[in-house]
């Protein structure tokens, strides 16, 4: 995973909401993970992770994206 990008639509309780994760290099060898969430459509809130190395960024990230997809979010890209 160096991003992935979920949605989840609830029409009944009009829920549309984003997610999104990637994997980024700092400036002095570290590792962040970046995620942002929010409304489709809408900026959405941003946070950053930062971690030693890529692989424990990327483990952080597909954690995430399993509690996401118990949630009933889906993947809508990944690379």
């Amino acid at each position: 995973m160096t991003h992935i990008y979920l949605e989840r639509h609830d029409p009944d309780k009009n829920l549309h909401r984003f997610y999104q994760m990637f994997v980024t290099p700092g400036i002095f060898g570290d590792w962040s993970l970046v995620r942002e969430w929010g409304k489709v459509g809408s900026p959405g809130t941003v946070r950053k992770d930062w971690f030693d190395s890529k692989e424990e960024a990327k483990t952080a990230g597909n954690k995430l994206r399993v509690i996401k997809d118990r949630k009933g979010y889906h993947s809508i890209l990944w690379f």
